[in-house]
This record gives C-alpha cells, sequence and structure tokens, in this order.
C-alpha cells in the first residue's frame, strides 16, 4: 500500500522526528504505485508554483516553504520556518529504492554555508 501525504511544521519531512504523523493535514490511500506517482506529482508541480523555495528528494520527499512563513518560537527566543511537505511512501516508511526518481532530487532558495 502507498501513501500520498501532505503535512505542515517545522521541519522537512525526511527527519521523521517522533510524532511526525501528528502533522499530517491530508493523506490518500493507493495501491499501486504508479497511481501514487500520479497523486504526488500533480500535488508536487501545485505547490512548486504556489511556494518560492523547496528541497525534493529522489526518495519523493519534498519541503516547499516561503520565508514569510515563520513564526515566533518562545520556547527557542527565534522564528520556525513552516514547510508544506509532500511525501510519497510505501507502507508508510520512505518508498523502496526501486521507486526513487532522480529528477526529483532538485532544490530552489536554499542557503549556501560554503565559501
Amino acid at each position: 500500500m502507498y501513501q500520498v501525504v501532505k503535512m505542515q511544521a517545522e521541519f522537512e519531512p525526511w527527519w521523521f522526528f517522533e510524532d511526525w504523523q501528528k502533522n499530517i493535514t491530508e493523506s490518500a490511500d493507493f495501491i499501486q504505485f504508479d497511481e501514487a506517482l500520479v497523486c504526488f506529482k500533480e500535488e508536487w508541480q501545485r505547490l512548486y508554483q504556489k511556494l518560492p523555495c523547496y528541497q525534493s528528494r529522489q526518495t519523493l520527499l519534498a519541503a516547499f516553504w516561503s520565508s514569510k512563513e515563520q513564526y515566533w518560537c518562545e520556547e527557542c527566543a527565534d522564528y520556525l520556518q513552516n514547510y508544506h511537505s509532500l511525501l510519497l511512501l510505501e507502507d508508510w516508511e520512505i518508498v523502496s529504492q526501486k521507486h526513487y526518481i532522480a529528477c526529483f532530487e532538485q532544490q530552489k532558495g536554499l542557503v549556501s554555508f560554503s565559501g
């Protein structure tokens, strides 16, 4: 079984922090990978057009954001970024390597710390 999951959180989806599923805003189940991939691609394009920054991985995990969507965290005394994440999962885990898609390994708007 495959899941296409949308979530919002102050962390990117590949961290899979404890209780990450509490941040799910929507999910859909699919029996066939190809059906799940169609849904994932459509939502990926929608988020790509809506939000200026993103990081996407060949493992079919992606985070999209706008620097305008930050909020103050009293506990950490800092602003946190709100990420709109999209995941294509296989039985609620990262898809098996045979489903990795290299063209999804891309990014825009990341800060470079090299130099």
